[in-house]
């Protein structure tokens, strides 16, 4: 296991933000990524140095909100995952980072993803899964989908957040859609077809 974990904050460590309120890139961020993507020698040390914190505050969060108890070997556990996949794929996590929100903001994010999964892996069988191991497994499935869009509309613009919440989350029709935001109805789908492409992309890098 990694060890990552930093409990006392310290400067240059990330302040654990909201993940539900992007703001712009900063400088920082950019050059972290860069210096990260570049294997500039300290660079990873600095990420998980300034990151390790947020990521325990999501794992938490998230376990919390699930009903999980989350000790501190899983909140490790947790954690490092996170970390793994921030590596995988030649860093393709940094790689996908566009910056239209912070560095913090996005990588919780992902930090939520993978947790989900996480806990996901950890979590024992329902009791009468071997009566009907389909059902419960759609409906975890269904859930974490739910919260891993829900989470990736935040670095969506506002527009694009709208019509992805309201077609995908309350299964508005079209028509629906054009009536509660006044688009016109054949700008719909184009405007949705590129809100899903830009999720994709954001999927792709986790």
């Amino acid at each position: 296991m990694i060890g990552v974990v930093e409990h006392t904050p310290r400067p240059g460590v990330a302040s654990v933000p909201e993940p539900d309120t992007p703001s712009a890139a900063t400088p920082d961020d950019l050059r972290l990524v860069a210096a990260c993507l570049a294997a500039q020698r300290g660079a990873w040390e600095e990420f998980v140095g300034r990151f390790a914190r947020l990521f325990e505050h999501v794992a938490a969060r998230t376990a919390a909100h699930r009903g999980v108890d989350l000790d501190a070997a899983a909140r490790d556990d947790a954690v490092a995952d996170v970390i793994l996949a921030c590596l995988r794929n030649d860093a393709a996590v940094l790689r996908g980072y566009a910056g239209r929100a912070s560095l913090a903001t996005y990588l919780a994010v992902i930090a939520r993803r993978v947790v989900v999964r996480s806990l996901a892996r950890r979590a024992p069988p329902p009791v009468d899964a071997a009566a009907d191991p389909a059902e419960p497994r759609d409906e975890a499935a269904g859930a974490a989908d739910r919260d891993e869009v829900a989470a990736l509309l935040d670095l969506l613009d506002a527009r694009e957040a709208t019509l992805v919440r309201l077609h995908h989350l309350e299964g508005c029709s079209y028509g629906e859609i054009s009536r509660r935001t006044g688009m016109p109805l054949g700008s719909i789908g184009p405007a949705l077809s590129k809100a899903k492409a830009r999720l994709r992309a954001l999927r792709d890098a986790g």
